[in-house]
């Protein structure tokens, strides 16, 4: 069982920045994938990015590559999502999400989610 939580969301404007948490329990966080997704009002979940287990793999959704960057500290059973450059259609809601499989990274079958985090930018 691994449960996380998202935390460092809020209020920026547009063109700033801001950095997530994401903090997992469970000794096994090295053998998750991570992933990071957002659900802005009235739409879907959407793929925002992932990281592979070692932290060596990365993969970003086209509409945040180049802004966004996501890293971890499996020491600290701990992900970083980094957000650069941040625009209005960025507000939603972010979720961390953990999974075994990285071929399913960009789907919404993991494992195990965050409750999320809100994060809204003014235009």
């Amino acid at each position: 069982q691994v449960q996380l939580a998202e935390s460092g969301g809020g209020l920026v404007q547009a063109g700033g920045s801001l950095r997530l948490s994401c903090a997992a329990s469970g000794r096994t966080f090295s053998a998750y994938v991570m992933g990071w997704f957002r659900q802005a009002p009235g739409k879907g979940r959407e793929f925002v990015a992932a990281i592979s287990g070692s932290g060596g793999t990365t993969l970003y959704a086209d509409s945040v590559k180049g802004r966004f960057t996501i890293s971890r500290d499996n020491a600290k059973n701990t992900m970083y999502p980094q957000m650069n450059s941040l625009k209005f259609e960025d507000t939603a809601v972010y979720y961390c999400a953990a999974t075994r499989a990285w071929v399913l990274v960009r789907g919404l079958t993991y494992d195990y989610w965050g409750q999320g985090t809100q994060v809204t930018v003014s235009s």
